[in-house]
């Protein structure tokens, strides 16, 4: 049986589903997605983009290009943070989900901080997960 997760904005206006368990989690502390979070980090899971499934509000996604390859869509009416995407290159067909827009109880055994270097300087990381520059 495949795993089935649905999540939507904070507002409600877009809600999605992804078709498979994500994978590649990781708690992002690159500047772009402490920014883009309003947060000491960004945490994602990435799934294939054919398992990702817009099930309302697809005309209210807006995106923006962080950078040449990168792609961030948000919700157009509260400006939730949804998804990140590479659209050339090794993972262009992964999209990246925003693990906090998950409305289906999600766990993983497996974890990582990535971007360590560009990390917050007021936040202190805790945990045991694996810490890459």
């Amino acid at each position: 049986m495949t795993d089935v997760f649905q999540g939507s904005c904070l507002c409600g206006a877009v809600k999605y589903e992804i078709r498979s368990r994500p994978k590649a989690l990781s708690h992002c502390h690159c500047s772009q997605c402490r920014k883009s979070h309003g947060a000491a980090f960004a945490s994602y899971g990435s799934v294939l983009r054919g398992d990702l499934h817009l099930i309302q509000g697809a005309d209210g996604i807006k995106s923006y290009r962080s950078s040449e390859s990168v792609l961030r869509q948000f919700c157009a009416q509260c400006g939730s943070s949804l998804f990140w995407s590479r659209n050339q290159g090794e993972y262009s067909n992964w999209i990246s989900i925003a693990l906090g827009t998950l409305d289906t109880t999600f766990t993983s055994d497996k974890q990582k901080h990535i971007e360590v270097a560009s990390k917050a300087p007021w936040y202190e990381i805790q945990d045991h997960w694996p810490q890459f520059q």
